[in-house]
């Protein structure tokens, strides 16, 4: 079970604004937030209700996402969606796409591609794949658990989640792929549980990082490498393909020099969808600098802020002023 860290969050920030939050006492995940005007508002872990439901389920869907955010003149990755057979029988007969599809899409736009659910979060079952072989395994994953799958351009640069609220940039940061760094005797695997096993040292949940997850194998075998190899000393290996923080990547705080430039289309993604809270998903070369090159590669309704919050006490009190906005938000708006 994750920690209830957004109501933490809201109970400890909530006299800044004359408010208090009254949380279900078992597991601390659901709770009321009682005004001092009298207007109440009732939470679930991040779900805070401050975007409109119909915003948040094109958030939750990828494929949405980029059609509306590419109509508008944004750039986003080239992709299409394949389907299970158990929803694919109920679809129009052109629009039965299977993981056959998906491999004919990627060979068509060229090999890497990204391979992840068209719903889903947290990182889960996204991948590269360099051929169809890949391809198809990690499909077959992802259709097991979800209906619909998304085969994706793979775009080279740096992977930046940059979080809007109300039109203002709140926080920026790199997001860096899970890695481990080599010391000349340990093993892959036991660099990995040694990384996994430091991560509650600094406020992050081990659970992060799962040592059995069969995409760490796939990103192995394409560098000639596996769990066993001993990587010479300073050797840094990066371990998956996507970098999302929740499963073990690293930060890099950029706020106080984002380039005003990839903050202005930030917010300007997050309004196309029109949401006002939202984590918008860059690639590029430099998010510090004019970032002609950029794409955006999703937009999340309802960003985790929790391991942004790890980094240090700048970025901690970041967090709590952007919970003490979003209080003052629903105060007015509830």
């Amino acid at each position: 079970m994750r920690d209830p860290f957004v109501p933490r969050i809201l109970s400890r920030v909530a006299g800044r604004i004359g408010a208090r939050v009254e949380l279900e006492p078992e597991f601390g995940f659901a709770g009321r937030i009682l005004f001092a005007s009298g207007r109440t508002h009732v939470f679930r872990s991040n779900n805070l209700n401050i975007n409109r439901a119909g915003a948040v389920a094109v958030c939750e869907d990828k494929g949405y996402t980029s059609f509306f955010l590419r109509t508008a003149g944004f750039r986003v990755p080239r992709e299409l969606n394949f389907f299970a057979d158990r929803l694919a029988r109920n679809l129009p007969a052109g629009s039965r796409r299977s993981i056959e599809d998906a491999c004919r899409f990627a060979e068509s736009i060229g090999y890497p591609v990204i391979v992840k659910p068209n719903r889903g979060s947290l990182g889960d079952l996204v991948a590269a794949a360099s051929n169809a072989a890949e391809l198809g395994a990690v499909a077959q994953a992802i259709l097991a658990k979800y209906s619909v799958g998304l085969v994706q351009e793979y775009v080279a640069g740096n992977d930046y989640r940059i979080v809007v609220l109300g039109g203002e940039i709140i926080s920026a940061y790199q997001r860096v792929h899970l890695f481990v760094v080599g010391d000349g005797l340990s093993t892959i695997d036991q660099l990995l549980e040694q990384k996994r096993a430091k991560l509650p040292t600094v406020g992050r949940p081990n659970s992060e990082i799962s040592p059995q997850d069969f995409r760490i194998d796939g990103v192995l075998r394409r560098a000639g490498l596996t769990r066993q190899s001993v990587l010479p000393a300073g050797t840094r290996q990066r371990l998956l393909d996507n970098a999302n923080l929740s499963t073990g990547g690293d930060a890099i705080d950029i706020t106080p020099d984002l380039h005003p430039s990839v903050a202005d289309l930030a917010i300007r993604a997050s309004a196309c969808i029109g949401v006002h809270l939202c984590g918008v998903d860059v690639m590029c070369a430099d998010a510090t600098q004019p970032s002609p090159d950029y794409v955006i590669i999703e937009l999340n309704g309802a960003p985790g802020l929790d391991n942004y919050a790890s980094l240090g006490a700048a970025q901690q009190e970041r967090v709590d002023q952007l919970y003490e906005k979003v209080l003052r938000f629903l105060e007015t708006h509830a």
